[in-house]
């Protein structure tokens, strides 16, 4: 009783359940129902809702109200004859399983689309059709199927390939029986219609280097080679790190900073800035100028350009000149002409040596492009450069290969011979690029440590 009177005692969280203040002490909420807006809002309308629910089921389901129905369209009497059951169904088809699932289950009619049933342009058609009917013209599609039907079209049945009567042939010929049907048909129809295969361009086949995948290195390299081959090697890695050396010292003695001597002073940079600007010692400035015309009183007149009109007179006298000139070259071009023929025989010997020349210069770059077929192209925006040598001193030589220390890199000397040949353009590593700047973050443990 105890344990009731204590639980009692709590308020509960539950609307419906009531509350628990004294029920004198509930206040009574007062509804204007002559007003529309409280209709809907404090009015329980549930039990309404769920009968027009159950109506509209019953309309789509069962095509009305079951009330209405009678008892012979609800119910039948099962006789449990499979026998007559087969018989009556005999003749029927059993529709398939996903037509009765993708069959409506309303029984209520779908709307009908009234423009599927309309015609567009019917009046045009209709004034046609009573036209041809006057007229009796035959309509354009009714005179194509009389063609066709008058003259039938034979379709020739292609042999198959897997027939096992054919004859055999040579797979590997350059003539097959199967090529026979594409044989006077236009090349360009078979290629598109995947029937012939797109001729491969001759250059495709050419290799892109001469130069061997796996090439074998100098005797030098070997690991018991002989005095002359070493030394031969050593000579060629030694040119290598010199001609290496002599680019670097370029490149620095191209930046450096000038000497003390070399530094330019106040009065270098002033007399660069006043060059052309100064006067000789003999009273003429630096620079060419007009030379003035000196009249016969001896006063220098310099030229000016006139603005003025000329005379007719004088345009004609320039059209005189002109023409006088035109009529000199051309007096002047003929007797060249006649000239050169009688200096024929010179004119063949210096065709002769033309094409001799020519022929020199044609055999020559014939001899540079094969010397170069075999070097490495520029296909990007780096040069080849060829690895380093791999070369052992006299004091690092094994006498036996079960001593030697291997040097190098298969990947990298696989990497260098594909550039080589031409099959890829010469690259460089990827650097790595941080792309947000680093925040250095001082831990307070750290902090603590170090003061």
């Amino acid at each position: 009783m105890a344990a009731a009177a204590e639980a009692s005692a709590f308020l509960t969280l539950n609307p419906a359940s009531g509350s628990a203040l004294p029920r004198h002490k509930q206040r009574r909420t007062r509804l204007n129902k002559n007003k529309k807006k409280n209709w809907s809002k404090h009015s329980d309308v549930t039990e309404v809702e769920a009968f027009l629910e159950d109506v509209r089921l019953q309309e789509r389901t069962v095509g009305g109200l079951v009330c209405e129905k009678t008892d012979d369209s609800l119910f039948f009497v099962d006789t449990g004859d499979e026998k007559k059951d087969l018989i009556q169904n005999k003749g029927k088809l059993k529709p398939l399983r996903i037509d009765l699932i993708l069959q409506s289950d309303s029984k209520v009619a779908a709307p009908k689309d009234i423009l599927a049933h309309q015609i567009p342009n019917s009046r045009k058609l209709r004034r046609k059709a009573e036209r041809e009917k006057r007229f009796g013209i035959v309509p354009r599609k009714q005179r194509l199927l009389y063609a066709r039907l008058q003259k039938p079209v034979v379709k020739t049945k292609p042999i198959p390939n897997n027939n096992p009567d054919r004859d055999f042939y040579n797979l590997w010929s350059n003539t097959s029986p199967l090529d026979k049907e594409l044989e006077g048909k236009d090349t360009w129809f078979l290629e598109q219609t995947k029937k012939k295969r797109i001729k491969r361009p001759q250059k495709l086949n050419q290799k892109p280097s001469q130069v061997s995948a796996i090439e074998v290195i100098a005797p030098g390299g070997s690991y018991n080679p002989t005095f002359e081959s070493h030394q031969a090697l050593l000579r060629e890695a030694h040119e290598v790190e010199v001609k290496k050396l002599r680019t670097e010292e370029k490149i620095n003695r191209q930046v450096a900073f000038p000497s003390p001597d070399e530094l330019p002073t106040e009065e270098t940079v002033f007399q660069e800035l006043c060059q052309g600007l100064l006067v000789d010692s003999d009273g003429e400035e630096q620079g060419e100028r007009p030379k003035p015309d000196v009249e016969a009183e001896g006063g220098p007149v310099w030229n000016a350009v006139s603005c003025e009109k000329k005379t007719e007179k004088e345009r004609k006298k320039e059209k005189r000149i002109k023409k006088l000139e035109h009529r000199l070259k051309e007096q002047k071009e003929a007797r060249q002409k006649q000239q050169d023929l009688f200096r024929l025989r010179s004119i063949k010997g210096e065709v002769k040596e033309l094409e001799l020349k020519l022929a020199e210069k044609k055999v020559k770059r014939a001899e540079k492009r094969k010397a170069e077929a075999n070097k490495p192209r520029r296909l990007g925006r780096l040069k080849y450069e060829d690895p380093d040598l791999e070369v052992k001193l006299s004091d690092e030589l094994a006498g036996t290969l079960r001593a030697l220390k291997p040097e190098g890199s298969i990947l990298a000397d696989r990497f260098k011979s594909l550039q080589k040949r031409n099959l890829i353009e010469p690259r460089l590593r990827a650097k790595f690029k941080r792309k947000h700047k680093l925040k250095y973050v001082e831990k307070r443990a750290f902090r603590e440590i170090t003061l």
